[in-house]
């Protein structure tokens, strides 16, 4: 997959969502929120919504651990 440009802002969102469903109490209105700003993103630079939700939630979810030494 290209590297995505995502901006700060739909971060931001994905943390929270990711937040609120761990925590068992995501939203309609925070997904709706997210989910409007993938599309608005994806409209803007040309791309799959798909693609951009997709590396915006493995930048969010898969972290890498620190390296150890």
């Amino acid at each position: 997959m290209a590297d995505i440009d995502i901006p700060e802002s739909l971060i931001a969102l994905e943390r929270t969502a990711w937040a609120e469903q761990q925590e068992g109490r995501l939203t309609v209105e925070t997904a709706a929120a997210v989910q409007q700003a993938y599309t608005e993103h994806a409209v803007a630079k040309g791309l799959s919504r798909y693609e951009v939700e997709r590396a915006t939630k493995r930048l969010v979810r898969h972290v890498e651990p620190p390296a150890a030494g």
